[in-house]
């Protein structure tokens, strides 16, 4: 338990179960999920088609529903991102699993922890993906494109240190017609208090991005 108090306060809530389960014999694949923006809310109404034509819409999406998140990876990979992870993963509830799924990998292994997780957005047309994937990426500055990865990538790595702490945070955007795939893993060392290397986090996000595309495409 002293990795706890040596923890940021804005990690201390996601990881406390986490390092309490460990002590006991136990491991946990869960954590919070960040809804969509207020602002992207705004950005990208939900609006359906109108009443005179829904076939037309619905005949132009490319993909119609969103693939099973936890199987967006392979069991490799987890193990490969987050040594000492639940491979299965743990899927987040959402209100519509039609338009949105999310599948989370967390571990704790000794001081070194590792967090990956996997959303997959399906919108009403490539229009409102298009629009969702600028916003989000206006959002992120400092990054740069992942070229051959759907029809827009973009790939950002951020370092934060609170209470001495740091944390690296890696995050990939994919666009693919009405689609997107958002893949966030980041780490710290709560020994050294170091974070991983900006190459390390952003090739296993990378990496994470690419299999998560694939298995949207297999799944349609």
């Amino acid at each position: 338990m002293c990795a706890v108090r040596s923890l940021p306060l804005a990690l201390t809530a996601r990881l406390l179960p986490v390092v309490v389960l460990a002590a006991a014999g136990w491991s946990l694949s869960s954590g919070p999920f960040a809804e969509t923006s207020a602002a992207e809310k705004k950005a990208t109404p939900d609006s359906g088609p109108s009443p005179s034509a829904p076939s037309t819409a619905a005949a132009s999406r490319t993909y119609r529903s969103s693939p099973v998140p936890c199987k967006g990876v392979s069991a490799k990979t987890v193990t490969s991102l987050v040594p000492g992870a639940k491979t299965a993963g743990k899927e987040i509830p959402s209100t519509d699993e039609s338009l949105r799924r999310t599948c989370s990998w967390n571990a704790l292994k000794g001081f070194d922890y590792r967090w990956l997780d996997i959303s997959y957005e399906v919108k009403k047309s490539d229009q409102a993906a298009q629009t969702a994937y600028k916003q989000r990426t206006t959002e992120k500055s400092g990054g740069g494109p992942v070229p051959g990865l759907g029809d827009a990538a973009y790939s950002v790595v951020n370092l934060t240190t609170q209470d001495k702490q740091q944390t690296r945070e890696g995050q990939v955007f994919v666009q693919a017609s009405n689609a997107m795939v958002v893949v966030t893993y980041n780490g710290s060392d709560f020994e050294s208090k170091k974070a991983p290397s900006t190459d390390e986090i952003n090739k296993g996000a990378i990496k994470a991005a690419k299999e998560a595309m694939a298995a949207l495409v297999a799944a349609q």
